[in-house]
């Protein structure tokens, strides 16, 4: 087949490049060139250097068996992209969110479950309040541009693995891996769903290889799945004999000024029900999820290989974690 990827020169999209190119298709990918693609995963790929946002002329009469848009966060841009592909595009694949459902407050969420309003059709600034709303736009703008026989649409939750540049998951593995006691925030119990961007990403090949039609939750673990069983998987993937969890109680933990940007992950203390979906009809459908502690395992060698970090600033400090912990033995 020839695929034409919008975005793949980064985690989810290159993971889905990869399965491409394993699966022995013709690959090109539509990026701006500000990444710089890996050299271990583009070769013998075309690269079509545009900006979305400004000139898609690049792929004026060029025809592809299936289009995968991995980067689309406004309505505008999935409209520009139909247009400038006229129908030549072959079967389309959206990569959208698990953000785009509405509050909920029960676990089992499945595909048919009511959407988050989105925000006004002039608003483009993509926030935290505004995102899933804006997915859920680009779903529309897709399903009226293709049709609903010629498209997927795939709502991840968090992805993880190798690659990982968020640093969300990460972070989890290195400070477990580094030892000591660790800060663990509870509940226990709050719901956070996974997957590896290479099992999504051969999972994402095969519905377009298949013309899949439908909506997918892309979640690589089932239910029941909270923090304290992704932590504890950590531990078994890599956790050194002296790493051993701390849970603190997470009001408390919101009371001293900590966030989802400290302890990524972490539903500040609460329940967050989107993050308790069904992945039954995408495990009907080819979705094949290695067990989280490879995923683990991988992400630790990714980490010790590249020596990659952080944006500045970004998480707890080891010094802020000594101190929260400090601060809650003696208060209990």
């Amino acid at each position: 087949m020839r695929i034409l990827f919008v975005g793949g020169t980064r985690f989810v999209g290159k993971a889905i490049v990869e399965a491409a190119l394993t699966a022995g298709h013709e690959v090109s990918v539509l990026h701006r060139g500000s990444t710089q693609p890996d050299s271990d995963h583009m070769g013998g790929v075309e690269h079509l250097l545009a900006d979305r946002d400004k000139d898609l002329s690049v792929i004026d009469g060029r025809e592809f068996d299936a289009t995968v848009d991995v980067c689309a966060y406004v309505p505008r841009q999935v409209e520009q992209l139909a247009t400038a592909l006229d129908g030549r595009g072959g079967h389309h694949v959206f990569i959208s969110t698990m953000s785009v459902y509405a509050d909920t407050d029960t676990p089992g969420l499945t595909e048919d479950a009511p959407l988050t309003e989105p925000p006004p059709a002039d608003v483009e600034e993509v926030t935290n309040e505004t995102y899933g709303g804006l997915k859920v736009l680009c779903e529309r703008a897709a399903l009226a541009a293709h049709g609903e026989d010629n498209l997927t649409v795939i709502r991840p939750t968090f992805v993880v693995g190798p690659n990982d540049y968020t640093f969300r998951f990460p972070r989890w593995v290195r400070r477990i891996a580094s030892g000591g006691e660790v800060l663990a925030p509870g509940p226990q119990g709050s719901p956070v769903q996974v997957i590896d961007a290479r099992d999504q990403g051969a999972w994402a090949v095969r519905l377009a290889e298949s013309a899949t039609a439908g909506v997918f939750n892309g979640i690589g673990t089932g239910l029941p799945f909270g923090f304290e069983d992704m932590l504890a998987a950590i531990q078994r993937a890599v956790g050194p004999y002296d790493a051993g969890l701390t849970w603190v109680d997470g009001p408390w933990l919101v009371e001293q000024g900590v966030d989802g940007s400290d302890l990524p992950l972490w539903a500040e203390g609460g329940h967050e029900w989107t993050l308790a979906g069904s992945n039954v009809r995408a495990l009907e459908t080819g979705l094949s999820p290695r067990p989280l502690e490879e995923t683990v395992a991988d992400t630790l060698e990714w980490l010790q290989a590249t020596g990659a970090e952080p944006a500045s600033g970004w998480g707890l400090s080891p010094r802020r974690e000594a101190d929260l912990l400090a601060g809650w033995h003696a208060r209990s």
